[in-house]
């Protein structure tokens, strides 16, 4: 590429990172849905599962449509898709009308998720690309601890949680129109073009295997946490609604803060240590997590829980990129098939909630924090350098 793009470029980009994390609004919005519909939980959590299993179907087509049109144009899809989204519960409120609604943002965050991540890599030098990664994730969790907040003051002050869908649908717009107004040169290969079998061929890698089920665990995780949360505070210790929503900001806020530290600790360290550390103490703060029960020591442990959370994603992805160089928009949309981990995980904790309750459901995730403990252990043991 000629010309290396400048802050003017990257401005945008980032942005674009911010409304990514819109999606995860569906995680409060399920628990007041649930209450003001009076849902059972593996109802409910059909809701947050319209989302993402779109990450399962659209994700490498939507890599190939990179290499047809290009990688800003895919991601300005995108935003206008997450747009309409977010105006179609002001239509209606009832459930049929989430599901459209929640549709729409699951296929509007997966394009932006599969063409964002690459698209970075145009406007960053390449030296730059897993900690700006991990700059973009801080960017995605502060929409993420951000929605909460607006929605109890929403439901207190407006007595309308709902209020933050429009406020989404303007931020969402003005990042639409800027990068419609912002050139980005993109290199000759994202032309390129490639068939889904091309794409499916890169699975006969094993490594590239393993960081797909990677991001299958850590979104799992993330959405599970996201939704379980407050029913689990609202449970343990007697919160209402209102209140164990703000524990969800909390954990946004930690891992908003896992990924600042992260953007400073992987520009200076191995990110093989960033991610076996990570998943140490995702397990171990989890799992005292379960056993805890003052709201004191409760909270301590959600906010170390998103520290854990924060860097293991930018990792798993700048690892693919790296490990196939000429082929990064199919990897993208490989692994953003991994998105889907929320689509898998959630029912099956959906069911585990309404059997055994919040505790037991959050119970199920430690496997998924097994995995990755064993995933950067065995990689380290193997000595790579990519994770």
């Amino acid at each position: 590429m000629q010309n290396r793009p400048g802050v003017r470029q990257q401005l945008p980009v980032f942005l674009g990172f911010f409304v990514m994390g819109f999606v995860d609004v569906v995680g409060i919005s399920t628990n007041y849905a649930k209450q003001d519909l009076h849902l059972k939980d593996s109802i409910a959590n059909l809701l947050p599962l319209m989302v993402f299993i779109w990450f399962a179907l659209f994700s490498v087509p939507t890599g190939m449509l990179m290499n047809r049109i290009g990688r800003r144009k895919t991601v300005m899809a995108g935003l206008a898709i997450t747009g309409v989204a977010m105006l179609v519960p002001l239509a209606a409120y009832d459930f049929a009308t989430l599901l459209i609604a929640f549709a729409l943002v699951g296929i509007g965050n997966t394009i932006l998720q599969v063409a964002l991540n690459p698209l970075l890599g145009n406007v960053v030098s390449a030296g730059r690309l897993t900690s700006s990664l991990s700059a973009g994730q801080l960017i995605k969790a502060v929409a993420s601890f951000l929605g909460p907040i607006i929605a109890a003051a929403a439901a207190a002050y407006l007595h309308d949680w709902k209020t933050i869908f429009p406020i989404f649908a303007i931020i969402t717009a003005i990042n639409t129109g800027w990068l419609l107004a912002t050139p980005i040169a993109e290199d000759p290969l994202v032309q390129s073009t490639s068939s889904m079998g091309d794409s499916l061929r890169l699975l006969k890698d094993p490594f590239i295997v393993q960081l797909v089920l990677g991001v299958v665990a850590i979104v799992g995780i993330d959405v599970g946490l996201n939704t379980t949360l407050p029913k689990f505070l609202m449970v343990r210790c007697g919160l209402p609604l209102e209140k164990a929503g703000l524990g969800t900001s909390l954990y946004f806020i930690a891992r908003t803060t896992g990924s600042l530290a992260g953007v400073i600790l992987l520009a200076r360290m191995k990110s093989a240590r960033v991610f076996i550390g990570s998943a140490l103490l995702g397990l171990v703060a989890l799992g005292l997590l379960l056993v805890v029960t003052p709201l004191w020591a409760i909270l301590p442990l959600i906010f170390l829980v998103g520290l854990a959370v924060a860097n293991i994603f930018p990792v798993l992805f700048a690892a693919a990129l790296e490990r196939v160089p000429t082929r990064q928009n199919e990897v993208s949309g490989l692994l953003i098939v991994g998105v889907s981990g929320g689509a898998i995980l959630l029912p099956i904790m959906g069911v585990i909630g309404d059997a055994r309750g919040a505790a037991a459901a959050l119970a199920f995730l430690l496997l998924a924090w097994g995995w990755l403990v064993w995933l950067g252990s065995t990689q380290i043991t193997a000595g790579s350098s990519k994770i």
